[in-house]
């Protein structure tokens, strides 16, 4: 398989253990090249995957010292990936949740259009926490208060094509977005940026402890950090909403059809 030049897929990984190793090779199976930003794991996988990558010249693997959370980790590996010239990257989580055989359609549908940022809506199956499940209705509802109904499918899910560029400017705009707050405040940022929201169907699998699974989520701590994000991003859209009333009566980008 070819080497993208502008599209990789980009992995964060946590101490998910050995189902990090059947992440990467089912997306290594479906693109080239993937990264993997190890976020200060202390289970034996850097060395396990930087093993995978000598003998892959597909695979990169980015070891960082100290766990920075998952949205730290995203943007170090999308500045690495910016300064190979890197345009767009695909993020999908290490522990087996998201469909690596998606990732050619999603990288086509940000290929042909690159101004736009590709969003897994996910579809859950019996496996899916009913609390989890709920609990994300409330953070929709939000994100598409926030974003003036830009078209948001889900605000969660964190299989995406981002554009590299956009994310690193909103990230280093601000302090925050490092960690479970990462995958809402991205679109909720990226939209006011401009990038129109394009919703894909993507299936989600919640692996039981027997099948590998692993879960850093806290329903408490978690819970928290999500509403301190929504209620920093209700003060300033209150600041931007005359600016995205007057884009969305012109259509203008993120509200293009």
């Amino acid at each position: 398989m070819s080497p993208s030049a502008t599209h990789l897929v980009l992995i964060p990984s946590y101490n998910t253990g050995p189902q990090v190793y059947a992440t990467v090779k089912a997306a290594r199976a479906q693109w080239n090249p993937v990264w993997v930003v190890t976020d200060g794991s202390t289970d034996g996988t850097p060395a396990g995957l930087q093993a995978m990558a000598a003998a892959d010249p597909g695979l990169r693997v980015i070891v960082l010292p100290a766990n920075g959370g998952k949205g730290a980790a995203v943007l170090h590996g999308l500045e690495a990936a910016r300064a190979e010239g890197f345009t767009h990257a695909l993020a999908m989580d290490s522990d087996g949740q998201h469909p690596a055989e998606l990732i050619p359609q999603f990288m086509r549908a940000s290929q042909q259009r690159p101004d736009t940022m590709v969003l897994g809506r996910p579809v859950f199956d019996a496996s899916a926490p009913l609390l989890r499940v709920r609990g994300r209705r409330v953070s929709n509802w939000w994100t598409n208060l926030e974003t003036l109904g830009a078209g948001v499918g889900d605000s969660l899910y964190g299989f995406r094509v981002y554009p590299v560029e956009g994310l690193i400017a909103v990230m280093r705009g601000q302090p925050w977005m490092r960690r479970f707050d990462f995958d809402t405040e991205a679109v909720v940022r990226l939209a006011w940026r401009g990038a129109k929201p394009v919703n894909l169907d993507a299936p989600v699998k919640y692996l039981s402890a027997e099948e590998g699974g692993v879960s850093h989520f806290r329903y408490g701590r978690d819970n928290v950090l999500l509403s301190w994000m929504h209620l920093r991003l209700m003060i300033e859209f209150g600041l931007r909403l005359p600016s995205l009333l007057w884009r969305r009566a012109r259509r203008l980008p993120p509200f293009q059809p």
